[in-house]
């Protein structure tokens, strides 16, 4: 994480150490954390004392807490002056009762400066390999994606209704990679041989470096007007097939076969399957514009990190 910028710039004197809570604090949170704790008092919400050694080695408070359980949530009200909810919803249904519950604790005393949702570019749906920019309407066809719908709403109700908040924003975050993410890579699928669509069917995919997405929450917590979105994704433009045959030249692994969808349908999981159903360009102009975020990784190649040796 040294790569990262540990800071802004300079701040006044007044803005310095005031108190960051972090709801969701996963791989993306636990960057965010080494980004803000120099500047910043860090609170995170756990729902596991197990994990409150690793936040308190990261520089942060721990405080436990269960969005399933909004009675756990009282002391939330008025203790961030800015917050960044990383949380995702629950894994049923087409609302987000924690985002929901952690809102209304938020605001029972004084509201926070700024406000952070991460959510997905799943929002949008099947845009039939269209550019994407912010003002596209929704149209979320999973249930995965319609409880992100609804988690949004409740954000910028949130936004236009409480008087005193200094502002909101929503990321729409697609898939995230590192080297040094559980899962951060594609080399699992490929050493599964799983397949991939034929180029006339295949659909673009976009991806966030762990790095990039963790610059873009923090620059969000303090730059932007009273209600916001972003989308989050660098600069790559790539069929999924792309991506995968790339990965898989990069890792020293062999290329997927490439087959129709009734076929890649019974090889592949459910969850797998509902990426290769929505085809999307995200553009990225308003966030490298508003945000003033310079992607370190402009795309998977260079976050892949150093090409692998073969060891045959």
């Amino acid at each position: 994480m040294s790569c990262l910028p540990t800071s802004l710039g300079a701040k006044p004197a007044r803005f310095r150490k005031s108190r960051l809570l972090i709801v969701g604090c996963g791989d993306v949170g636990e960057r965010v954390l080494k980004l803000a704790r120099r500047n910043e008092r860090c609170i995170v919400l756990t729902s596991s004392g197990i994990k409150k050694d690793r936040l308190r080695a990261l520089g942060a408070t721990p405080l436990l807490g269960n969005l399933d359980h909004p009675q756990t949530l009282a002391r939330l009200a008025g203790l961030g002056d800015r917050v960044l909810h990383l949380a995702p919803p629950a894994s049923h249904g087409e609302t987000d009762k924690r985002t929901r519950a952690l809102l209304q604790a938020l605001v029972k005393r004084t509201r926070p400066q700024r406000l952070v949702y991460g959510s997905t570019t799943g929002v949008y749906g099947d845009c039939q390999g269209e550019w994407v920019t912010e003002t596209r309407a929704l149209n979320a066809q999973t249930d995965r994606a319609k409880r992100r719908v609804d988690a949004e709403r409740w954000v910028k109700a949130l936004a236009t209704g409480q008087p005193g908040l200094g502002g909101v924003a929503v990321l729409r975050i697609p898939g995230i990679y590192a080297l040094d993410r559980k899962g951060g890579t594609p080399v699992e699928r490929l050493q599964k041989g799983l397949p991939i669509l034929l180029p006339i069917e295949d659909v673009y995919t976009n991806h966030i470096h762990a790095n990039d997405l963790a610059v873009a929450c923090w620059r969000s917590l303090f730059i932007g007007p009273i209600f916001r979105t972003f989308n989050i994704n660098d600069d790559s433009v790539w069929l999924m097939g792309e991506y995968m045959g790339l990965a898989a030249d990069h890792f020293k692994l062999p290329r997927p076969q490439a087959m129709c969808r009734e076929q890649v349908q019974a090889l592949v999981s459910p969850m797998q399957w509902s990426f290769m159903q929505e085809s999307r360009k995200l553009s990225n102009a308003r966030m490298k514009r508003e945000l003033r975020l310079r992607l370190q990784y402009p795309s998977p190649q260079q976050g892949w990190g150093p090409k692998v040796l073969n060891q045959t």
